[in-house]
């Protein structure tokens, strides 16, 4: 089994939010919403997820910017917003999704999340990293 598949089964056997397998072996599930957890393991550890293996509920363009700065390897998404693939793409991290959207979703799931449209046609994603985790 590859490490992509390992997080991927993981997510979905323990109903996470977000699996990850940090590069010295270490794999623990998270349960915040959005992207909470992700910005919570990089202000404890700025190089925590370099050349980690993850697999999310939701990757939209500031996710995928985040996780992207921060040095991931792989990322699986149950939903994958057609802005976070260029960011991906850009970088040569690979990907794999089970559901391709537009969009990220708000809450309210009236439209777009309003995180995805303020970032939407942002091309410096170290801007979007500083901003929404520090």
């Amino acid at each position: 089994m590859t490490n992509l598949e390992i997080v991927k089964q993981k997510l979905y056997e323990k109903n996470a939010s977000l699996v990850v397998l940090y590069s010295n072996g270490e794999c623990k599930e998270y349960y915040q919403n959005r992207i909470n957890d992700i910005k919570d393991i990089l202000r404890e550890n700025k190089l925590a997820l370099k050349d980690a293996v993850i697999a999310d509920k939701v990757i939209g363009k500031v996710a995928g910017s985040i996780l992207t700065v921060a040095g991931v390897k792989e990322i699986y998404a149950d939903v994958m917003s057609k802005y976070a693939i260029p960011v991906l793409e850009k970088s040569n991290i690979k990907y794999e999704y089970k559901t391709l959207t537009e969009y990220v979703i708000n809450n309210e799931k009236t439209g777009m999340c309003p995180m995805e449209n303020k970032y939407k046609d942002e091309q410096d994603i170290t801007k979007i990293y500083s901003e929404m985790v520090y």
